[in-house]
C-alpha cells in the first residue's frame, strides 16, 4: 500500500472526468474548447466520457463525432437534445460534415446518418453519470440549461448529479449582470439550473471569454500540421477570414480541467439568480455554492497564450 502522501499525490494527478454539454454550431467557442479537451485528454489531464448537445441538429452531432474521431477517439458516447431551442443548421457545422475528398468521398469519416443514430441527451447524462465513480465528474455546460434541466428534472437523474458530479463549469451568465446568449435562450431551464442544482457552480461570465479573443492568425499558423482539420474548417465556415473571436467556452473548459492553476481569481461564494429577462444577479453569501470568474489584466496574455496551445494541439493517433 502507498503512503498516504504517496497516494494523495497519484490521486492528485488522476484525469479529470468531463462531459462537455455544448450548442455546437451556435457559435465557433464551441468547436475550439471541444479541440481543448481532446489536447488535455492526449496530456492525460482529463477524459471526456461524453459528449451531450443541447443544439437540436442532426449536423451539430455528425460535427462532434467528426471532430472526436480526427483526434482518435470516435467511441466517446454522444448523446441529442429533443425538442431544443436551436435546430438551425448553419455553414460553421455543416461545411466539414458535407465536405468531400477529390475522389467525391466524405473528407471526415462519421458513422451517425440520421438522427435515430443519436441517442436522448438526457438518457446519455444518467448513463455516463451512473457509470463514474461517486464524486468524481465535472460537467462543463458551455450552451443552454436544457439537458441539465431536463437531468434534473429526472428524479434518478438528479440523484446522480448529487452522487457523482463535483463541479459544474458553466459558460453561463455576465457579471455585472445583462441578458446572456446562453442564460436568455432558455430562460426557464437556467432558472432550475442554478436553483436546484445540488453541487458547486463555478459561472464563467460573457465578459471573460470577451476579453480574451482568439486570433485568427492561430488559425491560420498553429494547425498546419494537418492538411485537413475540421476545427479550421469550421471555423473558416463561421465567418469570413480574418476574424477574431472571444473565447467564452474556452474558459469553462480551462477551469474545468485545471481550476487551480491560478488562471482566473474567484468571486466570494454566493448564489446566482436568474430573472425573467435573463440577467444572472450575484448575490454574495457564505453559504452559496456558486461563484463566478474573475480575469486578472495581469494573467489575460497567460491564459490566451494556454487557449492557444490547448486548441491547436495534435492528436493522438
Amino acid at each position: 500500500m502507498l503512503p498516504f502522501l504517496a497516494l494523495a499525490a497519484v490521486l492528485a494527478q488522476q484525469p479529470v472526468n468531463i462531459i462537455f454539454d455544448t450548442d455546437m454550431g451556435n457559435d465557433i467557442d464551441d468547436a475550439l474548447a471541444l479541440a481543448m479537451l481532446h489536447t488535455l485528454e492526449s496530456r492525460g489531464e482529463s477524459k471526456l466520457l461524453a459528449v451531450t448537445l443541447t443544439k437540436d441538429s442532426l449536423k451539430a452531432a455528425q460535427y462532434c463525432e467528426i471532430v472526436n474521431r480526427f483526434y482518435g477517439r470516435p467511441n466517446i458516447p454522444l448523446g441529442l437534445v429533443r425538442n431544443g431551442k436551436t435546430p438551425d443548421e448553419g455553414p460553421m457545422i455543416a461545411v466539414p460534415v458535407d465536405a468531400k475528398d477529390p475522389a467525391g468521398r466524405p473528407l471526415y469519416e462519421r458513422r451517425i446518418q440520421k438522427r435515430e443514430d443519436v441517442p436522448d441527451a438526457t438518457e446519455v447524462l444518467k448513463k455516463t453519470l451512473a457509470a463514474a465513480p461517486d464524486n468524481s465528474v465535472v460537467i462543463v455546460q458551455v450552451g443552454f440549461s436544457t439537458n441539465l434541466a431536463r437531468l434534473l428534472d429526472d428524479p434518478s437523474g438528479k440523484a446522480l448529479i448529487g452522487r457523482k458530479v463535483k463541479l459544474l463549469s458553466a459558460m453561463a451568465g455576465a457579471f455585472p449582470g445583462k441578458p446572456e446568449y446562453n442564460i436568455k435562450t432558455d430562460i426557464p431551464a437556467a432558472k432550475k439550473v442554478f436553483g436546484e442544482w445540488p453541487t458547486p457552480v463555478v459561472a464563467s461570465g460573457f465578459e471573460i471569454g470577451l476579453a480574451l479573443e482568439y486570433p485568427a492568425t492561430s488559425i491560420e499558423r498553429d494547425f498546419t500540421w494537418a492538411p485537413h482539420h475540421p476545427v479550421v474548417d469550421a471555423y473558416r465556415a463561421y465567418k469570413k477570414m480574418p476574424y477574431d473571436r472571444p473565447t467564452w467556452d474556452l474558459t469553462s473548459v480551462l477551469y474545468g480541467v485545471r481550476p487551480n492553476a491560478g488562471y482566473f481569481k474567484l468571486s466570494e461564494p454566493g448564489t446566482i439568480r436568474v430573472l425573467d429577462d435573463g440577467v444572472t444577479e450575484f448575490a454574495p453569501s457564505a453559504a452559496g455554492k456558486h461563484r463566478h470568474l474573475i480575469l486578472d489584466p495581469a494573467m489575460k496574455q497567460k491564459v490566451l497564450s494556454t487557449l492557444i496551445e490547448l486548441s491547436s494541439g495534435r492528436p493522438v493517433k
